[in-house]
């Protein structure tokens, strides 16, 4: 197997393996995108998907010039510390596999693995809506909902290699109405992710007034005047303030970063930091909320910013504040 002792070399690259879709992308040594490419994954074929990863870096040194680029890759699940094997993946077929293991043996070479969300955080904490920031928690508001959290430049994976996962906890001061909450497919009930995810907001949404709209639907018939949409986007405000508390509470992050399609509702970053000011165990709130700066690329990002040439030490005095 290659090294990686000594400098790094100068082309890093990421990968972002997506349950429909796998996406890679070779940095240069400022950040700069010099390839991207995109291919079905292969659903169901693990086997199929250690060699998909494997033929995409292979294009992607080819279409650089680059031999040897450090490779790191986001998916959605974490490494078990327990077992070495794929956990908590909803890209079922890499459960209970080596899947770092059979990579860096297909590659020749060590590579990093990681949650996607871990990696948006990594992404936004290098150069993008939290550069500067000691502690980045950055939430995925997508079709379900996680986070990652980054210190000093580095994801926290945590001793079970669950750091993050945010959509798992319960909503924090729950109403009569919000209880038991509705099921999650993990198991239990009333998680965060049933209630400020998309689908959950549409859920809620449909629970209410009987008329079924995606999120986004929603919040184009609020800027319309609809009152009943309004209300609908009113609560999803209430319940991710007071999620939103209770990380403020514990981890006290510099800044709060926005993924995932619900980030693009432009009234969020006004309305959540009063309501979250509401729930939090503080005089006075001075936690930024930020949309990710790269938007969809910055999972992809983040995995290749996996390998660093330094880790650099930052803090809150670095952090420039909104």
């Amino acid at each position: 197997m290659k090294s990686t002792g000594g400098p790094l070399p100068a082309i890093r690259i990421g990968i972002d393996l997506g349950g429909t879709k796998t996406e890679g992308i070779a940095l240069g040594t400022a950040g700069e995108e010099r390839a991207r490419i995109r291919v079905p994954t292969p659903r169901g074929d693990y086997d199929a998907t250690v060699r998909t990863v494997a033929d995409l870096v292979a294009r992607l040194e080819r279409a650089t010039g680059a031999a040897d680029a450090t490779v790191g890759i986001g998916i959605p699940g974490a490494i078990s510390p327990a077992t070495g094997l794929v956990k908590n993946a909803n890209s079922t077929w890499l459960i209970g596999k080596p899947f770092d293991r059979d990579l860096a043996t297909a590659l020749s070479r060590p590579v990093r693995v990681e949650n996607d969300a871990n990696c948006l955080a990594v992404s936004e904490a290098t150069d993008g809506a939290g550069a500067g920031c000691g502690v980045v928690f950055a939430a995925i508001l997508g079709t379900g909902c996680g986070a990652g959290i980054v210190v000093d430049g580095r994801p926290l994976g945590g001793r079970n290699a669950i750091g993050g996962e945010w959509g798992h906890n319960p909503l924090p001061w729950p109403t009569d109405a919000e209880r038991p909450g509705p099921a999650c497919y993990c198991g239990k009930s009333g998680c965060l992710e049933t209630f400020v995810s998309g689908p959950a907001v549409a859920a809620d949404h449909r629970q209410v007034t009987g008329v079924e709209l995606t999120a986004e639907a929603i919040a184009t018939q609020a800027k319309r005047g609809d009152s009943t949409a309004r209300a609908t986007l009113d609560r999803l405000v209430d319940r991710l303030g007071r999620g939103l508390a209770g990380i403020v509470n514990v981890l006290d992050p510099d800044v709060i970063v926005l993924g995932g399609g619900l980030s693009n509702l432009d009234f969020l970053y006004d309305a959540l930091p009063p309501a979250i000011a509401r729930w939090a165990f503080t005089d006075r709130l001075d936690t930024p909320v930020r949309r990710a700066v790269h938007g969809d690329s910055s999972g992809v990002r983040g995995a290749a910013w996996l390998w660093r040439p330094e880790e650099a030490t930052v803090n809150a005095r670095n952090c420039t504040p909104d």
